[in-house]
């Protein structure tokens, strides 16, 4: 674990990510779920169902990608574009360590900063969209049932999207200087927009990986997934080593260079 995983590294990252009141950012897109979550609650009868939707396109593809966007390119970016990045490879640290212990403390924060909401705000929106039938009991009882899949659902999927994402963000805050604006770009245009209107791309596609893994638990074909658990998870661990490489790579080549390859 210590070759991968370095806990020095992990408590500076955590303490400069979290500081200037930053969390404070982190915790925006959450709070903006979680109060149009309770407003949809409040203003729609329960005959129409939305949690799906809502939950699903925005939660998966704003709110974490955005999340994982500030809190992945920060723990790793913000010290290549100060410069201080070199102190910290002068030391007998190895490359693959220190992205790693980066990706996990991102993963991590996202997971809190942005699964976690997700699960809240599935909890209090209630029941997807299934057929009253498929639940024996009553209508309470459907509801019930089929909120507690619709939330499992999508904080598993939340989860894996955590992992996806930072593996990526980690990844282009190396490979530029620029990974805020290449970020939000990919973020808008691809898994906001066109994976969303095109099926095609949603083989690429982070937020579908995501949607994909959480339909495997809700079984809710309003969460329009796209892809079946299986394949949604081995896209996602394909794209997750892939960056990480390629993010390990690219430091190297820092090192020895002055600035990314």
């Amino acid at each position: 674990m210590s070759g991968f995983f370095n806990p020095t590294i992990a408590w500076i990252t955590m303490r400069s990510t979290l500081g200037r009141k930053r969390a404070f950012l982190f915790a925006i897109p959450a709070l903006i779920l979680i109060l149009f979550t309770v407003a949809l609650k409040v203003s729609r009868p329960p005959s129409r169902p939305w949690p799906s939707h809502v939950l699903g396109t925005f939660g998966f593809s704003v709110l974490l990608p955005l999340t994982a966007l500030i809190i992945g390119t920060s723990v790793l970016g913000a010290e290549i574009d100060d410069g201080s990045i070199i102190h910290l490879l002068a030391t007998p640290v190895r490359r693959s360590s220190v992205v790693m212990t980066k990706f996990i403390v991102a993963t991590l924060l996202t997971m809190v900063f942005a699964a976690i909401p997700e699960l809240v705000a599935a909890l209090i929106a209630g029941g997807g969209s299934s057929p009253p039938a498929a639940a024996s009991g009553g209508p309470g009882s459907f509801v019930v049932i089929n909120g507690g899949k619709l939330a499992l659902g999508l904080f598993v999927g939340a989860l894996a999207c955590s992992v996806i994402y930072n593996a990526v963000f980690v990844m282009v805050s190396v490979a530029t200087t620029r990974a805020i604006a290449v970020g939000l770009l990919y973020v808008l245009i691809w898994e906001a927009l066109l994976s969303n209107f095109v099926s095609g791309a949603r083989l690429l596609s982070v937020s579908h990986y995501g949607l994909g893994i959480a339909n495997g638990f809700a079984h809710d074909p309003s969460l329009d997934a796209g892809l079946g658990a299986p394949t949604s998870a081995v896209m996602g661990a394909v794209v997750t080593v892939a960056a990480l490489a390629l993010a390990v790579n690219l430091l190297s080549s820092f090192t020895l260079k002055g600035e990314p390859a």
